[in-house]
């Protein structure tokens, strides 16, 4: 029987495809996990109660407005990741926040983090360029809030290559991350976990499991998101949700504070 040339031609189509598949799934690993081992700056976590921080990436507006006013009414204050090149623009979270937000997020007691100037990829940008970002940043702030600074960062889009978090492991006294896990045992300032609020779809269960999880490992859960909102991008919540996880939260028995005050509470500076 003569060999059918269509057969021959799909099942070398067929190969291509799963090698590229292959070849993705390969180097999404590799992003995902490359600097997990090197740069690291661990510190132990041995607390005697369980730490729980909120935490908003991008900062749109709605974050401040809506969120920022549900953790007042349960008497905690959370970290604002803010990007200053982009005030007041759109995002795809929403609306970015106004300097004004900055303002008052800094009045009321919350942490305002840093988020590069211009919300560079923490993987496809050289270690050089994200650095200036950093300094840009941060001379922002300084003249917005004269004698102001960033104590915490979170990496935007991705995890970082190995250069960029050597970079922010040289300003800043934590760096966080993703990967839907809390910190318990030794933890990573350079590379902190991160549980993002927006990947569960409002289902409230698995927040409430990974709150008991760290409870009973007397960890540090960090929750993350962007805008909450009646109407939420698929990078944020409703404050229906988000309310629902903040009081949970206060009901565990756990301490909730900024990302800073926790790490300055991990390593005894706290007063």
């Amino acid at each position: 029987m003569r060999p059918n040339p269509l057969r021959r031609a799909e099942s070398i189509e067929t190969g291509s495809r799963v090698k590229r598949s292959f070849s993705w799934r390969v180097l999404g690993w590799y992003k995902r996990n490359a600097a997990a081992p090197v740069y690291r700056r661990a510190v132990g976590l041995h607390l005697s109660q369980p730490l729980i921080s909120f935490t908003f990436d991008d900062y749109p507006q709605s974050a401040i407005r809506v969120a920022g006013t549900i953790l007042k009414n349960h008497g905690v204050r959370g970290t604002y990741y803010v990007s200053l090149g982009l005030l007041d623009t759109d995002a795809p979270a929403g609306r970015l926040c106004r300097e004004e937000d900055v303002l008052r997020t800094a009045d009321e007691g919350h942490e305002v983090g840093c988020h590069t100037y211009q919300h560079c990829h923490s993987w496809d940008t050289d270690a050089k360029t994200y650095e200036r970002a950093i300094e840009r940043n941060r001379e922002a702030i300084g003249k917005m809030i004269p004698g102001a600074g960033f104590r915490s960062f979170s990496y935007p889009i991705a995890l970082p290559r190995p250069s960029v978090k050597r970079v922010c492991g040289r300003h800043f006294a934590s760096s966080r991350g993703g990967g839907q896990a809390f910190n318990s045992g030794v933890a990573d300032l350079n590379q902190l976990s991160a549980f993002f609020l927006e990947k569960v779809n409002g289902d409230i269960a698995p927040v409430r499991e990974i709150i008991e999880r760290n409870k009973r490992a007397n960890g540090w859960l960090i929750f993350a998101t962007h805008d909450v909102s009646a109407q939420p991008s698929p990078y944020g919540c409703t404050p229906d949700f988000f309310s629902a996880v903040v009081e949970y939260a206060v009901k565990s028995g756990a301490r909730i504070l900024p990302v800073g005050n926790a790490v300055d509470l991990i390593q005894g500076k706290a007063e």
